[in-house]
């Protein structure tokens, strides 16, 4: 008996087998009222896709008002932190089979910052905690002639810090930062770790000072959450300890 011929379709739902999710996310839009309120959207979708690819079926397909952020959609720009099943993660880096699909998959904004509009956030008090930290490298004396010499001995020293790319998971995991928005938070902390220990830079003890006060590393109770949530696998906790160390001894 000859096999049946199968057509495009059929062959894409045999090599992609579909199944249906729920996706329920946290929605507010405060031009229409002041709650958020939980929506459910039904997605049929490949298990082996992202949270972000459910999304953006949700946007084009069902709901266009379903307002989120995203951009490089590979895990580096850091624009689609969210929570996901209570966790926060990057929606581009969590796989939809990894996260229970068989269970509603719940989504909603990360807390401690102002949600705007559905999973949109007012991510300004974060990144003004990162300015404040002077992220950037300090020098004295006239500009060189040619660029500053590092060992790598000198730059594994910092390396870990290097990695962050500001999605502020880590710190919107904070239940310090989610009770008073004046601590710093992890990520600011990492970010001036990276400078305090750069070899070439000379701004260390300025830095320090600034965490050194009532909003800065001795907030941290050792929680572990910004570490565990970190997309990109920075030790964190352990870069705020090395702060912490680094202001009692003065050593950098």
């Amino acid at each position: 008996m000859a096999t049946p011929v199968m057509d495009k379709a059929e062959q894409i739902s045999a090599t992609f087998p579909y199944i249906t999710v729920t996706f329920r996310i946290r929605r507010f839009n405060p031009e229409v009222s002041a709650e958020a309120t939980w929506q459910d959207f039904l997605v049929e979708i490949d298990p082996k896709e992202r949270v972000l690819d459910g999304l953006h079926k949700i946007k084009w397909e069902q709901d266009g008002s379903l307002t989120f952020r995203r951009s490089c959609a590979h895990g580096i720009c850091g624009s689609d932190a969210m929570r996901i099943n209570g966790r926060n993660r990057l929606a581009c880096k969590t796989l939809i089979k990894d996260i229970n699909p068989g269970k509603p998959i719940t989504v909603e904004p990360i807390k401690g910052l102002t949600v705007m509009k559905d999973l949109v956030v007012d991510m300004e008090p974060f990144f003004q905690g990162y300015r404040d930290v002077m992220p950037f490298l300090i020098t004295t004396g006239n500009e060189p002639t040619r660029e500053r010499i590092q060992s790598a001995e000198d730059r594994e020293r910092f390396d870990d810090t290097t990695k962050c790319i500001l999605c502020a998971a880590c710190t919107s995991s904070c239940p310090v930062f989610w009770t008073d928005g004046q601590y710093f938070g992890p990520a600011a902390i990492v970010n001036a770790h990276r400078f305090i220990f750069d070899s070439r830079d000379e701004g260390g003890e300025q830095r320090l000072e600034i965490l050194n006060g009532n909003d800065g590393v001795w907030r941290c109770r050792t929680i572990f959450n910004c570490t565990d949530v970190c997309p990109r696998g920075i030790a964190v906790t352990k870069a705020i300890q090395e702060v912490k160390r680094a202001l009692i001894t003065r050593r950098i």
